[in-house]
């Protein structure tokens, strides 16, 4: 793990990487998410971790939502497709001593700043479980059979806290070994892994089990969590993307999918729900 050498700017934040891809526009992605924390926390702090071509595609109406927009220096996936394998930097990249660390494809409803209390019973928290459409904890495995074969934690990386700590260190340092190890651990350690890349919800599950998932988690605090709008833990058949079969409204800051209201992180996945219209609505909500 690389040392840190930049001193921090504030005490806590939200942090997310937007490495765009041939089919994903994650910059476009991380400006959604920037503008719908700030309208139910506008106190919220904001970063987007880069590369070098996406921080090119950086206009003045991100940085008017973006606090931060830091360059990843060091891109471990340069020529992957799938830019998993930079995560554990986010540990040294963020300018917060607590960090809420997010996947691109979240978004918010209403202010989860309560959650920052709970957070602090640990140095490293892990989302554990999902939530489907409804509000309820899914029990869908549809997704989870390496999880369930290797006996792994059911947590989920897409909303994580971190506070600068050995604690944390030790678990990114982890996180980092396992990704650089990877070929050898799914053909000789796990059973039944069929992923040729890993995850990062495969590789933090891992880390939390060898530092002990007691350390990484609060499961006594079952509301840490999103709603994961991917197709089976909805109950939803996967040959079509969710956009097309059910309805999803936008009441800024609230969402409706099939007019239930989406309370919890909605996790919307399908990376064309954010089309220019809903990147406009967002706009123009926050500047009212």
């Amino acid at each position: 793990m690389h040392p840190r050498v930049e001193p921090f700017q504030e005490q806590q934040g939200f942090v997310t990487f937007a490495q765009n891809t041939e089919h994903v526009d994650y910059l476009k992605l991380a400006y959604v998410q920037a503008m719908s924390i700030k309208l139910v926390i506008p106190t919220a702090k904001y970063a987007v971790i880069v590369d070098e071509a996406t921080l090119a595609r950086v206009e003045d109406k991100h940085r008017q939502v973006f606090d931060y927009v830091i360059l990843l220096e060091y891109d471990s996936a340069k020529d992957d497709t799938w830019k998993l394998s930079n995560e554990p930097q986010v540990f040294w990249l963020s300018p917060f001593k607590e960090t809420i660390k997010l996947e691109a494809d979240i978004v918010f409803t209403r202010s989860i700043e309560h959650w920052w209390t709970m957070f602090r019973l640990r140095n490293v928290v892990l989302s554990l479980g999902c939530r489907d459409f409804k509000g309820e904890l899914s029990e869908v495995r549809r997704y989870r059979k390496l999880f369930d074969d290797n006996h792994l934690p059911d947590t989920y990386n897409g909303l994580m806290y971190f506070r600068y700590s050995r604690e944390a260190a030790n678990f990114f340092d982890t996180a980092e070994s396992i990704y650089k190890s990877w070929d050898y651990i799914r053909d000789e350690i796990l059973i039944n892994c069929r992923e040729e890349l890993p995850t990062t919800d495969v590789v933090y599950a891992m880390a939390a089990s060898h530092l002990g998932v007691e350390n990484c988690t609060l499961p006594e605090i079952d509301f840490v969590n999103f709603t994961h709008m991917k197709n089976a833990i909805n109950t939803w058949p996967e040959t079509t993307p969710w956009p097309e079969l059910v309805l999803s409204e936008l009441d800024l800051p609230m969402i409706r999918v099939n007019n239930v209201n989406q309370y919890h992180p909605f996790h919307y996945q399908d990376k064309n729900w954010v089309t220019d219209e809903v990147v406009e609505r967002f706009e123009h909500e926050f500047r009212r």
